[in-house]
């Protein structure tokens, strides 16, 4: 078998094998070289010209690396509580590999600034580019994955690998099967996933910022499988708690430093629009994905640059972007001066945004730290940092026209002083 080595700026070589190549050579993987992994963030950091194609490769390599830790530190456990053997947990570690591989292929153009032009499912609820990464593996890769000689080991199918991703395969209720695609699911997403480690530490790279750096190694070397109330989930031992909690304020710092950066959010509004108008709507649906593949930032940016995506595709072009004149944090106290500022710029105001993300989930979600002793204990219940931080923040921004920002500003001022005094009379 021969072997390709891939030089990353954050993990040093990639290795990668005749199978994944293959894989990363078809034209659907290699659509993500034209797909910014960031959206317009290098107008704000001009380094993040990053693709979702280094991404993909950089998330294979840590899944890799967290398969390989689980099953050196918790061998045991796997073969008695899932039944695993040598060949099933070889078997698997091909399966996380592919899975993470191509856990994005399914991505919109400009990443997810442009999934609120993602079409709605007949329940209402909008598709994810989970859904679109996983019809894209179950057909258009489907020869790929299936008949590749290397696979005549394994008889991993397509299915399987869009199963880590969120693909619904119906398994037999309370199985050994269900707690494998479970436990394997975490590597892939979770809040303690290889998608995340990646990204943040690359995503701080290209920016040249030091939010999103956690200690990494010290995270592989002490993750296990620990035996929960909720099944077998992915955790550390007593001496990784520190670095997931490293993990989870990283992710903290970089929504709230990078992000929800005002001029970020104004530039993902400005390429939602552009694309509703390029489109004349919405991506087509997952269903006909040789349509949507056909999407990628460089069409896009061809209609912008010929001025075929209305008034937000110029400003694009123009860097004119809309301005914020005022945001607040969505507490009780806050939404009402809020609604004080909103009134009283009335249509001076072009676009409100509300910007909101969960932080981490406590409960049967929280991650488990298996203890010396032998007792499994929250990350909530040994971190006063993670326990005190409010599990979704949301911050709401009020946008106007360049021309107007000024103006608007002023009254926000006049509003502010006088919000002030009324309650320092109080």
């Amino acid at each position: 078998m021969r072997y390709y080595e891939v030089r990353c700026p954050v993990h040093g070589f990639i290795q990668l094998d005749d199978w994944e190549w293959t894989l990363i050579n078809t034209p659907e993987f290699q659509r993500l070289r034209r797909i910014r992994q960031l959206g317009f963030t290098d107008y704000i950091y001009p380094g993040a010209m990053h693709t979702r194609f280094e991404h993909s490769l950089g998330v294979m390599h840590v899944a890799t690396r967290l398969y390989d830790a689980l099953c050196a530190n918790s061998s045991q456990v796997l073969k008695s509580e899932l039944g695993y053997n040598e060949d099933g947990l070889r078997r698997d570690r091909r399966l996380i590999r592919l899975a993470a591989l191509l856990h994005d292929v399914g991505h919109a153009p400009f990443s997810h600034a442009s999934e609120d032009t993602f079409p709605n499912k007949p329940d209402r609820t909008r598709y994810s580019h989970e859904d679109y990464s996983a019809q894209v593996i179950v057909t258009k890769l489907e020869d790929a994955i299936k008949s590749h000689s290397l696979n005549q080991n394994y008889r991993i199918t397509p299915e399987e690998v869009a199963s880590l991703i969120g693909y619904d395969v119906r398994f037999q209720f309370g199985s050994q099967e269900v707690r494998r695609i479970g436990l394997l699911r975490e590597i892939i997403s979770s809040q303690m996933d290889a998608d995340r480690m990646d990204y943040l530490l690359r995503d701080s790279h290209h920016l040249g910022v030091r939010y999103g750096v956690y200690d990494l190694e010290r995270l592989v070397n002490t993750l296990r499988a620990v035996s929960t109330d909720e099944g077998l989930r992915l955790g550390v031992g007593e001496d990784g708690w520190h670095a997931v909690e490293s993990l989870i304020l990283a992710r903290y710092y970089m929504f709230t430093q990078v992000y929800f950066h005002k001029t970020r959010v104004a530039y993902d509004h400005h390429i939602n629009q552009a694309v509703k108008t390029i489109l004349k709507g919405t991506y087509p649906e997952p269903q006909k994905i040789d349509e949507f593949l056909q999407w990628d930032d460089w069409r896009v940016l061809g209609y912008i640059q010929k001025g075929r995506a209305g008034n937000h595709g110029q400003r694009i072009l123009e860097r004119n972007h809309f301005r914020m004149v005022f945001s607040a944090e969505a507490t009780e106290e806050d939404t009402k001066l809020y609604t004080q500022v909103r009134g009283k710029l009335s249509d001076l105001i072009v676009h409100e945004e509300s910007a909101s993300k969960s932080w981490y989930a406590s409960g049967g979600a929280d991650i488990p730290i298996q203890m010396n002793d032998g007792r499994v204990r929250s990350l909530t219940r040994l971190s006063p940092a993670i326990s005190a931080m409010e599990q979704r923040q949301e911050r709401r921004y009020l946008y106007a026209k360049p021309e107007n920002a000024q103006q608007a500003r002023q009254i926000v001022k006049e509003v502010i002083d006088k919000w002030k005094s009324t309650r320092s009379t109080t």
